[in-house]
């Protein structure tokens, strides 16, 4: 599911999709639900799109091209059919049941229905295996959430067995889990469905007037006549990741808090996520630039895109670099995030800031928390959080390999 808007994280998503927006040095938000599900094995995957899809529609042709003569081998996007109505998606359930004949062709005997803008590693047959195990007709990945913080998800009561027994969505006030006041167990938007069960629930729903969504609709109304149970996603068990990882690390980024957060979070010499993991990578685009130059100055606990260029004079720390970034001489980059093509000047000051692709940051401009920051011809956005935010620019001339 990669068709939301993503408007909490304006400017970012202005020209793309939440799904498409860069993350880390490589990647774009995408590449990490489906490197989970290529590195669990599974190889057929529809990618529903809809908003400003074009941006995801070109990464994923260019970066996931798995597929090939096997028949059950690919990677597809299917924007809005219509076949059922001349409308487009009218929530997630929607955009599943218009597609329906693509399961019904395929002939799967369960249907994976995973959202596609979350930060995680997770193995998909482990909760397979669940599902099977356990007879259920539907399986809800599942992690406790602060109590606090419960209002922002689906919320469930569980049975001993792991059944659930009721699902709010976005409750606002939320019931604490069995022995623990100060949590709920919150569904993560990923769901493993017996086909026959979602092809009739998703019709049901098609001929009633509802919000149809899964967490809103689909679930709560299979709970009281389906087999519907929790998969506790803390019991998932991934292949290479370092004792010093956060255990069952998931983030929602859908704020810009939560997306610097999220990536900040793969710094440090003990990284909460490690993307150097052989067992289970992320996946990302190739690319044919040249190597990294670094030409002098100070760089520290930073990711540096290919193709990045740090000038003599220059201080990196504790940032992410896209690929082609170049940082002029005397230049300060600190806690901060510059995509792929950018140009930091000469003596520019970057703290706490988000610069999208294709920018140039004037030769002395302040990007800094708090209302002095300034930099000529750059229309700045200044998030709640204090981060500065700079919308995607525009390229000049032929784009280079890889883009």
């Amino acid at each position: 599911m990669a068709g939301g808007k993503g408007d909490r994280l304006q400017p970012l998503t202005r020209a793309r999709s939440k799904a498409a927006v860069p993350f880390g040095a490589r990647h774009r938000i995408i590449d990490y639900v489906l490197s989970n599900f290529v590195n669990s094995g599974i190889y057929a995957l529809y990618v529903l799109v809809q908003y400003k899809s074009q941006s995801l529609i070109e990464h994923l042709s260019a970066t996931w091209r798995i597929g090939g003569r096997l028949p059950e081998t690919f990677v597809t996007v299917v924007p809005p059919q219509m076949r059922a109505s001349e409308s487009w998606y009218q929530g997630t359930a929607d955009a599943v049941f218009q597609n329906l004949n693509l399961i019904q062709d395929f002939g799967p005997d369960v249907v994976a229905v995973f959202g596609a803008d979350h930060i995680y590693r997770m193995d998909l047959c482990q909760m397979i295996a669940r599902h099977l195990a356990v007879r259920a007709d539907v399986s809800v990945a599942a992690r406790p959430v602060p109590l606090e913080h419960a209002s922002a998800f689906g919320i469930m009561a569980t049975a001993a067995d792991g059944r659930i027994t009721g699902f709010t969505e976005k409750p606002r006030v939320a019931v604490p889990m069995p022995g623990d006041p100060t949590a709920a167990l919150a569904s993560m938007g990923n769901y493993v469905f017996t086909t026959d069960v979602l092809v009739d629930a998703l019709r049901a729903d098609a001929a009633r007037d509802s919000e149809h969504d899964f967490g809103r609709t689909i679930v709560p109304a299979l709970v009281g006549t389906h087999r519907v149970f929790a998969y506790n996603f803390g019991e998932n068990k991934v292949p290479g990741v370092k004792p010093y990882e956060e255990r069952a690390y998931w983030r929602d980024v859908g704020t810009i808090r939560s997306y610097y957060d999220a990536q900040m979070d793969q710094l440090g010499t003990e990284p909460r996520f490690d993307l150097d993991n052989a067992r289970w990578p992320i996946v990302a685009r190739s690319s044919e630039g040249p190597p990294v130059r670094i030409i002098g100055g100070h760089l520290e606990d930073s990711l540096i895109g290919e193709g990045a260029v740090v000038g003599d004079g220059a201080r990196v720390v504790r940032s992410i670099l896209g690929r082609g970034v170049k940082v002029a001489s005397g230049a300060v980059v600190e806690g901060s995030i510059v995509m792929d093509h950018t140009e930091v000047g000469r003596g520019a000051r970057l703290e706490r800031a988000i610069v999208d692709r294709w920018n140039r940051v004037p030769a002395g401009a302040r990007l800094v928390p708090g209302r002095d920051a300034s930099a000529d011809d750059l229309p700045l956005h200044h998030d709640a959080s204090g981060i500065v935010v700079v919308p995607r620019g525009e390229p000049v001339g032929p784009l280079p390999p890889g883009v």
